[in-house]
């Protein structure tokens, strides 16, 4: 059976994280890369016949896993790929790491050690595609693994790696979507470890050709690798630094490109060092001799043929930064190139925490562009650890928002470019000048705290909530006079007279058959889940109909239902998805015993205990919760339970009541006490101590909790017995099922009645921000400046009383 994925990639971290002892992540993540790519080709070689890569004799991963515990492993190790790199010319690209450094991988048993447990951790993972060829385990791996390693490598190191939100927004945003063919062209002149190039590419049906160049050795060799990891082994990407020597070169001219993709290193200093050819890059200006951004944007402007588009991450200096790139900056806009702007938020790359934005070039319509799409998407994000993380939402919204040129108040909007020609602006675009994406200012009234009363124009403010509740504003508030009104019910009341309100309702009810409405439309789709399901494509029909069906609904935000969704498919239904690609749902349902790994420290929680003590059998149920076999076929049983459970612990409420009664200094149980502590035990001690000639009261009192003791017992026991039926009932239930039951089972009582639950506590969320709100009014001017007059004035009055009683006198 397969593992859900989240518990393969977690535990494929842990393993090689605990493995790597002392050693920096951006060392360690060349160690573990070049394992994962023997490990996949030697894998695909198995299956693929035709697989442009040559696995020798000689050099597998099987002939590493044949080396464990051998002394001379890192040195076998070495050889082993050697082999598989001259069999493809591969030479200095996967043979980078030497696998016997003693000094990162330690000395003799150390090192013999660490590689048999590292190989062996790689051993667990199958590419050869068998019943999961729609699902994309090995990117999925790739993208967990680069992520974690660019996140422990901190600022300094970590810019091998673009963010898969943000490659797939420059993707989308510069065009490369259903429409663009496979001989289309994608390049990017910094391309680091290349995820930007192949999340670009794979917005694509078919692919597209890839052309890349990367200064850094070590990140050129991941490079390559990572393209023959994802099935693009004849993509383009040279060595060298773009800048001073572009490799992408014809008849002493750049190349041009359909689409140029980039996240080049911010504001390098050194960007002229050694440049003797400028390839009529800087004929719209050049750039500072100290600050290299607009390089790579006049470098990218370049490369790209008469239709071509770039999307490039940079600083947001390049929108406002005067002198030399301002002179650049005003050209590119009179000629019509820049096609728009997206602010992004603080602090989501790993090689910098500053905020970064995109900049989005296009040639094909420059002659006649007057204006300049602008997105301040600043605000929208979620906190990951140490950095922020744009959410599914988010990156949805950006690139509806973007293609489809929607403007939305303090978010986007077109800018005329005689706006920002205009002398006051002056070119600059600078992002806060052209859309004020801050809260309204919330003023006080001073006419209200002076004669009471909450101003109209703030309940005006709420019209959102007013246009999906019509009567609710007349059931909370009653006119007070010309511009203000009062609250008809006590604050404290707000929240529950909103949430009985028959129009309330009905919304909820509305948003409640939305949502069962559409996941009926697609449950014939998710019942087909097989072998030949693409899950990516999946999630994206249903999260794109999800998003159209809500978008007429008042009040919500159809992209926080969205997120609802995409939150979920990633916690929970992927994982359901990747294991009915793997397993089928019959092998997918069925119970596996839990995984005790010591050596890998892997310790997985059960779902399921049959049995009890050294015989109970501990079981994983990835794919059905026991709760829901439970809820569906037992729930008599499980009501049975509830009250068994209630007895006891009414049971025990009898016992600490009675303790707590005669358990105290001078009670009558006082002498059954040891060391302020009273047990069973010590009870029925002290029972045996003075049976004979005690004080009868204390007897009747012994033999009073004994059987209130012996009471919580036997209700106790009735509770495990009837639990310990219930599981071997529930056990033998996954048994039972027929694949329609798990169907069943997965889709409507899983997937389908969580998104439900989400989406209805999405919209009872909505009434939070309004009762807060009311109630902010509310108590804001429930006391007018009279009434404090007149507060003061009785506590003046009562000071004056006390001082007068004692006999002072004022």
């Amino acid at each position: 059976m397969a593992l859900k994925k989240s518990d393969l990639y977690s535990s494929l971290w842990a393993s090689c994280d605990q493995l790597r002892g002392g050693m920096d992540a951006s060392q360690y993540k060349d160690y573990i890369l070049t394992l994962l790519f023997v490990k996949y080709v030697s894998d695909k070689a198995k299956t693929d016949p035709n697989s442009l890569i040559d696995v020798p004799e000689g050099g597998s991963f099987d002939d590493m896993l044949a080396a464990k515990g051998d002394k001379e492993i890192g040195d076998r190790f070495n050889k082993i790929i050697a082999a598989l790199a001259e069999a493809n010319g591969l030479r200095n690209v996967i043979d980078q790491a030497d696998f016997n450094d003693e000094e990162k991988l330690g000395k003799g048993k150390e090192m013999q050690d660490r590689l048999s447990k590292l190989v062996t951790i790689f051993n667990d993972l199958d590419f050869r595609g068998s019943r999961a060829e729609g699902d994309d385990l090995l990117g999925d791996a790739y993208e967990y693994l680069m992520r974690h390693f660019a996140t422990d490598s901190g600022k300094s190191k970590g810019q091998f790696y673009t963010p898969a939100e943000v490659s797939r927004i420059l993707a989308k945003v510069v065009g490369i979507g259903p429409h663009t063919r496979q001989d289309h062209t994608v390049y990017d002149p910094a391309c680091g470890s290349g995820s930007l190039l192949l999340k670009a590419a794979a917005e694509a049906p078919r692919g597209m050709t890839i052309y890349g160049q990367e200064k850094d050795n070590a990140t050129w060799a991941l490079s390559k690798m990572n393209m023959i990891l994802h099935g693009n082994e004849i993509a383009e990407i040279e060595k060298g630094d773009t800048l001073t020597n572009p490799q992408f070169t014809r008849n002493d001219q750049l190349r041009t490109f359909d689409f140029v993709v980039m996240n080049p290193p911010f504001s390098v200093k050194s960007w002229s060092n050694g440049l003797e050819h400028d390839y009529g890059r800087f004929e719209y200006g050049r750039p500072p001799e100290k600050n290299g951004d607009y390089a790579f944007l006049l470098h990218a402007l370049k490369s790209l043929n008469s239709t071509g588009k770039a999307a490039i991450i940079l600083p947001h200096g390049v929108l406002f930064r005067g002198h030399a790139e301002a002179t650049i900056r005003r050209n590119l806009l009179q000629h019509g190139f820049v096609k728009g702007v997206i602010g992004l938020p603080a602090n989501l790359f790993y090689g910098t925490g500053i905020p970064a934005c995109i900049v989005v070039l296009d040639k094909e319509n420059a002659p006649a562009r007057t204006g300049v799409f602008m997105i301040d998407a600043s605000k929208g994000f979620m906190k990951d650890g140490n950095k922020n993380r744009l959410r599914s939402q988010d990156l949805h919204k950006i690139v509806d928002t973007f293609t489809k040129q929607i403007e939305i108040d303090r978010y986007s909007r077109m800018v005329p470019l005689r706006e920002i020609a205009d002398p006051k602006n002056d070119y600059n675009l600078n992002i806060p000048r052209y859309i004020d994406s801050s809260e309204p200012e919330d003023l006080q009234d001073l006419h209200a705290h002076l004669h009471g009363g909450i101003p109209d124009r703030d309940l005006d403010a709420l019209s959102n909530y007013w246009d999906a509740f019509p009567q609710l504003r007349g059931h909370l508030f009653t006119p007070n006079r010309l511009g203000y009104s009062d609250l008809a019910i006590d604050v404290s009341q707000v929240q529950q007279a909103i949430l009985d309100s028959t129009e309330f309702q009905q919304f909820t009810d509305e948003a409640r058959t939305l949502t069962t409405d559409w996941f009926a439309a697609h449950r014939d789709t998710l019942a087909a889940i097989d072998e030949d399901t693409t899950p990516n494509d999946l999630i994206a029909a249903l999260g794109d109909d999800l998003l159209a069906r809500f978008k007429p609904i008042p009040l919500l935000d159809e992209y926080d239902i969205y997120e609802q969704l995409m939150t979920y498919w990633h916690e929970v239904m992927h994982d359901d998805v990747y294991l009915l690609l793997a397993d089928g749902w019959h092998a997918a349902a069925r119970p596996r015993q839990t995984i005790e790994d010591k050596d890998r420290k892997l310790s997985e929680t059960p779902d399921l205990v049959v049995g009890s003590g050294r015989g109970a059998t501990k079981y994983k149920t990835d794919l059905i919760p026991p709760a829901l076999i439970v809820a569906r076929y037992f729930a008599d049983a499980q009501a049975r339970i509830d009250e068994l459970t209630a007895a006891a612990d009414e049971a025990t409420r009898a016992v600490e009541e009675y303790l707590e009664e005669h358990a105290v200094e001078d009670g009558l149980l006082a002498d059954a006490m040891g060391d302020d502590k009273i047990s069973k035990a010590l009870v029925a001690g002290r029972l045996k101590a003075i049976k004979k000639g005690g004080d009868p009261e204390e007897i009747e009192a012994l033999q009073q909790a004994i059987e209130l003791y012996n009471a919580e017992a036997t209700a106790k026991k009735a509770v495990k017995e009837a639990q310990n039926e219930l599981d071997l009932a529930t056990l033998k239930k996954y048994g039972d099922l027929t694949e329609n039951d798990i169907k069943t089972l997965v889709l409507d009582d899983k997937w389908q009645a969580t998104i439900v639950h989400r989406v209805v506590g999405e919209v009872e969320a909505l009434t939070l921000d309004l009762v807060a709100r009311i109630q902010q009014l509310g108590e804001r001017y429930a006391a007018t400046v009279p009434d404090l007059d007149a507060e003061l004035d009785q506590l003046e009055a009562k000071v004056a009383e006390h001082l007068a009683a004692m006999g002072v006198s004022t």
